[in-house]
């Protein structure tokens, strides 16, 4: 999840990061727009999304006004550093060469690798029953990095294939020409919200757990603690929870 906050809104000449020590001040939140369902321009070209949901709560409860920045999510360290931001929101894996640059929260959501079927299909409760089977993913994701090395999948299922997309992924096993589909819990639940009577998911982790973290810059203690009181809030009080569901049909939040 990436999110920004920002200067007052008008001040072009002050600088992100001098926004976090008062209150009022407008919440630029900085995000990949392109980012289902995290973050993403829907049919009317307005950004939506889990974490835009969030991050508009967050920005409520902390009186501020909110404003949402499309940013190369490849350049978000340096979006951070500068100040043109000052969080980044928007599934961001907690890594430790990224807490070298960056003061992230409390995890808030794991990013796990799960097994999706056809609705109605049985016999597939976990990695080891796809023996056999034809398994698809997504090129250049987790779960293809992690079924390219694992020994199980190179000797016992039936294939591997691979698509540029989930969505593809999905249609295929909609159509049966799959027997299952290993991927981000989150982009698949999110499908399966839209796909509800043909698509189901294993309730397992296939290979490690990621977790995602809202980023701050280095010395923004303040505002990292200002947001996590926040968020807290909105756990306690199941505020998160109704979110997380709007979005994935569960509660799927830490």
């Amino acid at each position: 999840m990436t999110a920004a906050f920002a200067a007052g809104c008008g001040n072009n000449n002050q600088s992100a990061g001098s926004s976090s020590s008062s209150g009022g001040d407008k919440i630029v939140v900085g995000l990949d727009d392109n980012f289902p369902p995290m973050g993403f321009k829907d049919e009317n070209n307005e950004i939506t999304g889990f974490d835009v949901d969030l991050a508009k709560e967050a920005s409520k409860r902390l009186g501020r006004e909110v404003e949402f920045k499309a940013i190369d999510w490849s350049s978000k360290e340096a979006e951070l550093k500068s100040g043109r931001v000052n969080v980044l929101w928007n599934g961001l894996d907690i890594t430790e060469k990224r807490k070298e640059n960056m003061l992230f929260s409390d995890p808030y959501m794991d990013n796990r690798q799960i097994i999706f079927v056809k609705k109605g299909t049985t016999g597939i409760t976990d990695e080891k029953s796809l023996a056999g089977k034809m398994v698809g993913t997504q090129s250049a994701s987790t779960a293809e990095e992690y079924i390219d090395g694992s020994d199980f999948f190179k000797k016992n299922v039936k294939g591997v294939k691979k698509y540029s997309d989930f969505v593809t992924a999905f249609m295929d096993l909609e159509n049966g020409r799959i027997d299952a589909v290993i991927g981000d819990e989150i982009v698949g639940r999110y499908y399966m919200s839209k796909h509800p009577d043909t698509i189901e998911a294993v309730d397992v982790a296939v290979g490690p757990v990621s977790q995602f973290g809202i980023a701050f810059a280095k010395g923004n203690q303040k505002l990292r603690d200002e947001v996590q009181k926040v968020l807290n809030e909105m756990k306690a009080d199941g505020t998160t929870a109704k979110i997380s569901e709007k979005w994935f049909g569960k509660d799927i939040t830490k």
